[in-house]
């Protein structure tokens, strides 16, 4: 369930980051984002409360906003699911398609029959938390640095989605509270950081 105050939190939040805040999705977000996992699920799918910050020369374009659907099966409310999600897409980025989710029994079983992932032989902990797939292992490696790997070993139940200048990172089923917006925001940075090259993320977040 949706706070009744919550819109109102991420406008004054919005304001506090130089963000712009819209309450519905008048950029057409789920048109743009409909080849990545997460926008594949169920029905009635809606992107509302969207804080947006965007670079005037098109450098970037950070997006964060609440995503629901209603899951296959049903129509009452507990078939509803909510997340929040970091969307960023720049020029600066170059990442190949890939889906990292947390790992499950469910995804365990799979690779007894065959359906495998990627996995790191250095970072067993890490391969034993995340279900990480795509289409390029090679080019998905070259990305997956030790820095990555090990942030993620020590911060778990997050998935990220990525393809080309596109990045998505949300916990699953997970609406952020709105008084811990601005830290999952400062969270999409350090993986931002994470994919890219220093300087890049410099001229993006002014740091």
């Amino acid at each position: 369930m949706v706070h009744p105050y919550r819109q109102r939190n991420m406008a004054a939040l919005a304001q506090k980051l130089d963000f712009t805040f819209h309450e519905e999705d008048d950029f057409g977000l789920l048109n743009q984002l409909q080849d990545f996992k997460l926008f594949n699920e169920g029905r009635g799918k809606t992107i509302e409360r969207i804080m947006r910050r965007q670079d005037g020369l098109m450098e970037f374009d950070i997006y964060i906003f609440d995503y629901s659907f209603r899951r296959w099966g049903g129509s009452s409310s507990q078939n509803m699911e909510y997340q929040t999600v970091f969307f960023l897409q720049s020029a600066k980025l170059g990442l190949p398609e890939l889906w990292m989710q947390p790992e499950t029994i469910a995804h365990k079983l799979g690779e007894l029959l065959g359906f495998g992932d990627i996995d790191f032989v250095r970072f067993p902990k890490f391969s034993g938390q995340y279900r990480l797939t795509g289409g390029d292992e090679e080019y998905i490696r070259h990305h997956f640095t030790d820095e990555v790997l090990n942030y993620f070993t020590v911060n778990k139940g997050w998935t990220v989605e990525g393809l080309g200048f596109y990045l998505l990172f949300y916990r699953k089923g997970t609406l952020i509270p709105s008084a811990q917006i601005e830290e999952f925001y400062k969270r999409g940075q350090e993986i931002y950081g994470l994919m890219t090259d220093k300087d890049a993320q410099n001229r993006i977040f002014g740091q």
